[in-house]
């Protein structure tokens, strides 16, 4: 039995990075820490959550989850076939919400027997409130059920809804490994000033006030990223320079062809799940 006579409202199958970043939103948003409850295994990670967000957590399912009209999944996907097993009795009437990595919909539903999924892909900006999400829902998902989703997932950053499950892999390529990519290219920047004769911490403040002021310049201006770059390269100056050198070892392709990996590989899991 639950060790909670409260009604939840939600539950979070999981309660990792991205269920504390949407659970932390929920919170701000003005949702009682009440109406919220976790099942994760790990005593270290419900102590955390009890503690930081005053949210129920529980080792294991039990009836208390048959009061949620939302269901977050939050495990990683080679955990959820034996987590539905687990809960399938008890979340039958809920909406099905994944933020797992590769899981599509038909899989979903086929174990939790209901068509009631919505299928997100985030980013790890969603743990200070600047993610993005994209999301998509099963036909038999209402509307105002996805209104609820949305209103959920700005809490955390933005958000968009694509019409074709697939696409999620594009999504996955794009913004989901997407924070990688500029740690990488900020790696790279910060080992540069170092052999440039910078120290470390110079670099880095500078690589990372670049990416956050550039970021914000795109995001603010009408114009498209390639009128901007071109507005910051005069012909025979050192950005010129800089982005020759990028053109001449084949960067943008390779940085293309990365992401397309990055896609190949979201459906290659899928696939692998559904066998």
């Amino acid at each position: 039995m639950s060790t909670s006579t409260t009604p939840f409202d939600i539950a979070f199958i999981g309660g990792g990075n991205m269920a504390t970043a949407i659970i932390g939103g929920l919170l701000r948003q003005g949702r009682p820490a009440g109406s919220i409850l976790v099942i994760d295994p790990s005593e270290e990670q419900r102590q955390r959550l009890q503690q930081s967000l005053g949210v129920t957590a529980l080792p294991a399912p039990d009836t208390a989850l048959s009061t949620v009209a939302t269901v977050v999944w939050a495990v990683k996907p080679q955990q959820f076939k034996d987590a539905a097993a687990a809960c399938v009795a008890h979340v039958g009437k809920a909406l099905h919400y994944s933020v797992m990595a590769g899981l599509r919909t038909t899989d979903m539903a086929r174990l939790l027997g209901t068509p009631r999924v919505v299928r997100a892909m985030p980013n790890t900006p969603a743990l200070v409130g600047q993610g993005i999400t994209g999301l998509f829902a099963r036909p038999e998902v209402t509307e105002a059920e996805k209104q609820a989703v949305q209103d959920m997932v700005e809490t955390t950053g933005q958000w968009l809804w694509v019409k074709q499950e697939s696409d999620l892999d594009a999504v996955t390529a794009l913004s989901g490994s997407g924070p990688a990519y500029v740690f990488y290219f900020i790696e790279a920047m910060v080992q540069a000033a170092s052999d440039m004769g910078l120290d470390a911490e110079q670099g880095r403040a500078l690589a990372l006030a670049t990416f956050a002021g550039a970021t914000t310049l795109a995001t603010q201006s009408t114009e498209t990223p390639s009128v901007l770059r071109e507005r910051v390269t005069s012909k025979g100056g050192t950005t010129h320079a800089a982005l020759s050198s990028l053109e001449a070892s084949g960067v943008k392709a390779a940085f293309v062809s990365a992401m397309r990996a990055a896609q190949k590989r979201a459906g290659e899991l899928g696939d692998e799940f559904g066998r």
